[in-house]
């Protein structure tokens, strides 16, 4: 089944956005000086070349230095943390095959506060009795492989409030997902954050932690013809197929605001982000 971009998409666009794109430049997210360690040329050479790995940082969006952003470089993760709302504007990282496993499993960490980002900031406490489960945006088990890449996944700069029956259902699947795709093709650039509606959200906590209304989460694989994917959730329970949260890199940059994968040779970014056949990816 090929999905393609959707005109009408950009109705919902228009009643959507990312609350952290209130401080930016009203447009499109500003492109960054580097790109983790590396820059747009060296990435379009390493993907022209052949190259299976491409240049260090492909899963980072075009960063926005006017909007306030503060970048948070972690050991298996990049945060782009927005003051405002306490929570990520997104997180990034790339998943390797050998980083879907390892010995450093979840046992006995508990979430902790972010020393890296001014007070007020969200703490255990906003979250407890809210109604609302800490939800990993880079999930702890694509942090196995390393003792502070697991430690550094329970910082709450890589959370945000989520409903549990999203947060155990089917966002947990697509993580799932993202580890046997990692695992089968090789390696996945993702990239995943909060979504707010327009008009007034609900916070929780002493520290005013924003709950978002829905997640966003994109994939792009380099392994092979490059091919990418993304997913739109409702913060809210359900029991639906992947496939039916599906939609093009295109219409995930409408509704957020942000731009995925621009260390991509333009042609290569114009042909991934613009469709998806679902059989590349083994969905129906």
């Amino acid at each position: 089944m090929l999905i393609e971009r959707k005109p009408w998409l950009g109705l919902i666009a228009a009643s959507l956005m990312m609350l952290s794109c209130n401080a930016g430049t009203g447009g499109r997210p500003l492109m960054g000086g580097n790109i983790g360690g590396g820059d747009r040329r060296a990435a379009n050479e390493a993907v022209e070349n052949g190259a299976t790995e491409p240049a260090e940082g492909l899963e980072l969006p075009a960063m926005r230095p006017s909007s306030g952003e503060q970048i948070l470089r972690r050991t298996a993760y990049t945060a782009s943390y927005n003051t405002e709302n306490r929570l990520p504007n997104w997180v990034a990282w790339h998943l390797t095959a050998e980083h879907t496993t390892g010995k450093y499993g979840r046992k006995g960490i508990k979430f902790r506060e972010d020393e890296d980002v001014p007070e007020p900031r969200a703490t255990d406490a906003d979250y407890y009795n809210s109604g609302y489960d800490r939800g990993h945006l880079c999930p702890s088990a694509d942090c196995k492989w390393s003792e502070e890449a697991q430690l550094e996944s329970f910082l709450f700069t890589n959370a945000c409030p989520q409903v549990h029956g999203l947060n155990a259902g089917d966002w947990n699947e697509i993580e799932q997902q993202c580890r046997r795709w990692a695992k089968e093709f090789g390696s996945l650039y993702i990239v995943s954050g909060p979504i707010f509606y327009r008009g007034r959200h609900k916070k929780i906590g002493r520290n005013k932690v924003v709950v978002p209304e829905a997640f966003f989460k994109v994939a792009l694989c380099m392994e092979g013809k490059p091919k990418a994917i993304g997913f739109i959730y409702k913060n809210v329970s359900g029991n639906r197929s992947k496939s039916s949260y599906v939609n093009t890199i295109d219409e995930v940059e409408r509704i957020t605001g942000l731009d995925f994968f621009p260390a991509l040779p333009d042609d290569v970014e114009e042909r991934v982000e613009s469709r998806i056949d679902l059989s590349d990816w083994g969905l129906e």
